[in-house]
C-alpha cells in the first residue's frame, strides 16, 4: 500500500499543473495579505480602538431600540454589544486592524483548496481511463481495493498539504508585516452555553481551518465518487464544482424545512458551531459529525462497489 501511494505522489507532484496551483494559492493569500494591510483602518492603531468600539456599541445600541427587529438579528446584535462591553472593561483590543484579523480571513480562501484538491481528485481515476493507463495499474499484483485506496488518500494529503501551507504561509507573511503586533491577543467570543470566554488566537483559527477542511474531504470524495462511476473527469469537476457553490444556496433556500438538516450542505460549514449560530437550532457538533460520517461513507461504499465490481478492462 505504502509503494502504492509513493507513486500516486510522485505522479501527482510530476504534472506542472499541481505546482502551479501550489504558487498561485501562495500568491493570492500575498496578495490579500498586502491589501488587507495596506486598507487598514488606521483608527485601531494605539489605544485608538476603544473610541471605534464604543462607536459600534452605540450603533448597535440604536438598532436593538427597533421594535421591529426579528429575534435573530436582536440575539446576534446583543450578543455583539456584550463582546464589545467585555473588550472595554478588560481593556482587550478586538483582533480587527491586527495580523490575526487578516489571518483568519485567508482562512475564507480553503474553498480555493477544495476547489484545486477536487480538480485533481476527478481527474485521478478517469484519467487513467480515458489515457488507457487504468490497464497498467490493474496488471499489478495489488488489488482493486488497494489501488482505489491509495489514490484516495494521495488526494487527501494533497488537500491536507494545501491547508498547510496556507495556515503557516498566512501566519507567517501577515506576522511580518504587522512586524508580530499583539500576537498574544485572546479571542472574545460566545460560546454555545451564550457565555463570553476568551480563546487561544492561533488554535480557534486552527480549529477552523481544520473544520473549513472537513468540506474539503467531502467535496473530494464525492468528485472521485463520480469519477469512479462515470470514468469522466468533466463530469467529475464539474459537478462536484457545481455543487461546491450551489450547495450553499439550496441549504438558504430550504432552511425553512426541519427536514433539510440532513442535507449534506447544511452540515458542511462547522464553524457554525463555533460561532454559536448553527444552521437550525438544536443542531449539534454531533449531529453534524454523524450526518457527514453517513454520507462519507456512502460515497466511498459507491466508489469501492462500482471501481471493485465493474468490467473495467475495456
Amino acid at each position: 500500500m505504502g509503494s502504492l501511494i509513493l507513486n500516486e505522489n510522485m505522479k501527482l507532484y510530476r504534472r506542472p499543473r499541481t505546482w502551479a496551483m501550489l504558487g498561485f494559492m501562495v500568491a493570492i493569500v500575498l496578495f490579500l495579505s498586502i491589501m488587507d494591510w495596506y486598507h487598514n483602518d488606521k483608527r485601531t492603531e494605539g489605544d485608538e480602538w476603544r473610541n471605534v468600539v464604543i462607536e459600534e456599541k452605540q450603533q448597535r445600541s440604536e438598532i436593538l431600540n427597533d421594535p421591529k427587529l426579528n429575534e435573530e438579528n436582536r440575539s446576534y446584535n446583543e450578543q455583539r454589544v456584550a463582546i464589545l462591553d467585555y473588550h472595554l472593561e478588560h481593556d482587550i483590543r478586538p483582533e480587527e486592524g491586527t495580523m490575526w484579523d487578516a489571518i483568519n480571513g485567508t482562512a475564507g480562501l480553503t474553498i480555493l483548496i477544495t476547489l484545486f484538491t477536487v480538480i485533481v481528485a476527478g481527474d485521478s481515476l478517469a484519467g487513467e481511463f480515458s489515457g488507457g493507463t487504468i490497464k497498467l495499474l490493474l496488471i499489478r499484483p495489488a488489488s482493486r481495493l488497494k489501488i482505489l485506496v491509495s489514490k484516495y488518500i494521495s488526494m487527501l494529503m494533497f488537500g491536507i498539504l494545501l491547508l498547510l501551507i496556507l495556515f503557516i504561509v498566512s501566519i507567517l507573511f501577515n506576522g511580518l508585516i504587522y512586524r508580530f503586533g499583539n500576537i498574544d491577543l485572546p479571542l472574545v467570543m460566545v460560546n454555545t452555553e451564550g457565555e463570553i470566554v476568551e480563546r487561544n488566537m492561533v488554535a480557534t483559527l486552527w480549529k477552523t481551518y481544520l473544520f473549513n477542511g472537513v468540506s474539503t474531504i467531502m467535496f473530494v470524495t464525492m468528485a472521485f465518487m463520480i469519477s469512479s462511476a462515470f470514468r469522466s473527469s468533466a463530469m467529475a469537476i464539474g459537478f462536484s464544482i457545481f455543487a461546491l457553490f450551489a450547495g450553499t444556496i439550496v441549504s438558504e433556500v430550504l432552511q425553512a424545512y426541519e427536514w433539510s438538516k440532513f442535507i449534506l450542505f447544511s452540515n458542511l460549514d462547522l464553524t457554525q458551531y463555533l460561532t454559536g449560530r448553527p444552521y437550525q437550532e438544536g443542531m449539534t457538533l454531533t449531529f453534524s459529525a454523524v450526518v457527514l460520517s453517513a454520507y462519507f461513507i456512502l460515497f466511498n461504499l459507491v466508489s469501492w462497489l462500482v471501481f471493485t465490481k465493474r468490467d473495467v478492462a475495456a
